[in-house]
């Protein structure tokens, strides 16, 4: 399997010149542990993560040295600092240096990258812009369907999930379509909360009239 079958295509983003304050409810509101930083152009200039923000003056977390100590710390450490507490911007705290894969990169890089760097996701780009993200927990679903079937037809489980997550897309009823969606020999898996019962019944009439596809397991749960 490829980052294109497992990745979140629908991810929330931040720009530089947000504020810290909104990013941080965007944090809080989606359950996640970082977002991409894009610029106007749709290009992934930084992530800004719970790392980010662990040490704020709001919450007293600020880091204190004694005075020698401080005296030893080189600048540019002090500065970054400094930045990450007082900052009221994203370009002032986010991590400017992105740990990126492409649609086709294999899962087993993606973990290895997970790993190598001790992140829990990665943006996944096409043409250089952000296309996808693949977390620590899109490996673990893969994982959990991988006793579906041997030899599936890759090709045609790709086709049967790009047509649901469009269809997903188009909806004004559900914003399922930024959670996880893994086709495994046609048998479509999806994953997350759900926000109701009637939400839940039309996702799975919706996943079972798409083309090619031969069953649904239900892997949500629900929100209400």
């Amino acid at each position: 399997m490829k980052a294109m079958d497992v990745m979140v295509r629908d991810v929330i983003t931040v720009r530089p010149d947000d504020e810290v304050a909104a990013a941080i409810k965007l944090l809080v509101e989606h359950d996640v542990s970082a977002l991409p930083v894009v610029d106007d152009g749709g290009k992934v200039v930084g992530v800004i993560s719970e790392a980010d923000l662990m040490r704020r003056e709001e919450i007293g977390t600020e880091r204190h040295r004694s005075w020698w100590l401080e005296a030893m710390t080189p600048g540019a450490t002090l500065v970054g600092e400094f930045a990450k507490a007082h900052g009221r911007k994203v370009r002032e705290i986010m991590s400017d240096t992105v740990v990126s894969a492409t649609e086709e990169t294999p899962l087993g890089e993606i973990a290895g990258l997970l790993e190598k760097h001790r992140i829990k996701r990665v943006p996944i780009l096409r043409d250089g812009k952000l296309a996808g993200i693949v977390s620590r927990s899109n490996l673990i679903q893969a994982l959990a369907t991988s006793d579906v079937a041997a030899g599936s037809d890759g090709l045609s489980d790709r086709s049967i999930r790009g047509e649901l997550l469009d269809r997903l897309s188009e909806q004004t009823w559900t914003d399922f379509g930024s959670r996880n969606v893994i086709v495994r020999d046609g048998v479509v898996h999806l994953w997350g909360l759900v926000g109701s019962p009637q939400e839940h019944k039309a996702l799975l009439v919706l996943a079972e009239q798409v083309a090619g596809v031969k069953s649904v397991s239900d892997e949500t749960f629900p929100a209400y």
